[in-house]
């Protein structure tokens, strides 16, 4: 589906809260499984390649959560358009993978559980996406976590939740979740893998800038989610437990995937420790 079949229909419903930046990264990693979290930070695991964006949800699910199923669909579409632009004009950071073209993920939309090529999942873990069959997951009710539990509503902010896993996507072509930095534990990558997911999302936002009408005072209040999440902010005062990032740094990385519009600017895995 081309963006601006998406965000035709999106603006009618409005634009406030679209770059929740990580609203969902905090709560969901930290709630998931070690075979969820592996297979997001692991070795690339190879598996086919999606097929299109569309939303392969159980028959049931999708006619219980029609809307949900198609917004999911759509949203993925609209990173699917930055992406293969990006993928084309070879804007990416570099790992020695030659990929000449995106391969575009699906999305499957569960309820309460999910048989993944990286095991089995239930609701709790929040959406997620697995290298190993490239495709996002991602169960409806969630959206109502992000409403009650993270206090982030709005359809933008539910758009951002995919395309973060999005950017675990391209991630996982350009060969990024095989980088190991020396002297670093899995902490520590863990860290580098979502401060650069957080870039590549802004990335997407900054290419759909213009359609999507993001106010200075939009991206305001997605540096205040962005810092809300942060890891120290959730109260995690052992930063050698950290997993995702403080607050800082999550805001300081989204903020120069929007403002650059270059994935290239996003590799964490080639600065210090404290560069990041």
């Amino acid at each position: 589906m081309p963006a601006t079949a998406l965000f035709a229909i999106l603006r009618r419903i409005g634009f406030r809260g679209i770059l929740i930046v990580g609203v969902v990264l905090g709560g969901i990693y930290f709630l998931a499984p070690d075979n969820i979290r592996n297979a997001v930070f692991g070795a690339l695991l190879g598996g086919t390649p999606g097929q299109g964006s569309t939303a392969q949800g159980e028959g049931a699910t999708c006619e219980q959560h029609a809307e949900a199923c198609d917004f999911s669909a759509r949203v993925l579409g609209s990173t699917n358009d930055v992406w293969n632009a990006q993928f084309q004009q070879g804007r990416l950071p570099s790992y020695g993978t030659q990929v000449r073209a995106y391969q575009e993920p699906t999305i499957n939309v569960f309820s309460g559980s999910v048989q993944t090529a990286c095991g089995g999942a239930t609701s709790d873990v929040g959406p997620f996406y697995c290298p190993a069959d490239r495709e996002l997951y991602i169960d409806p009710t969630f959206y109502d976590v992000m409403e009650s539990r993270l206090r982030a509503p709005g359809d933008f902010a539910q758009a951002y939740v995919i395309a973060h896993e999005a950017g675990h996507h391209v991630q996982n072509l350009i060969g990024a979740t095989q980088q190991q930095v020396q002297g670093e534990n899995q902490n520590q990558t863990s860290v580098r893998v979502e401060l650069q997911a957080d870039c590549l999302a802004g990335v997407w936002g900054h290419q759909e800038r213009a359609d999507l009408q993001i106010t200075e005072e939009d991206l305001r209040e997605a540096l205040n989610a962005a810092h809300a999440i942060g890891d120290d902010t959730l109260g995690q005062s052992n930063e050698s437990q950290f997993t995702h990032g403080s607050s800082a740094q999550r805001m300081r990385w989204f903020r120069r995937g929007f403002d650059s519009g270059d994935a290239r600017q996003c590799d964490t895995f080639r600065v210090s420790a404290a560069q990041l």
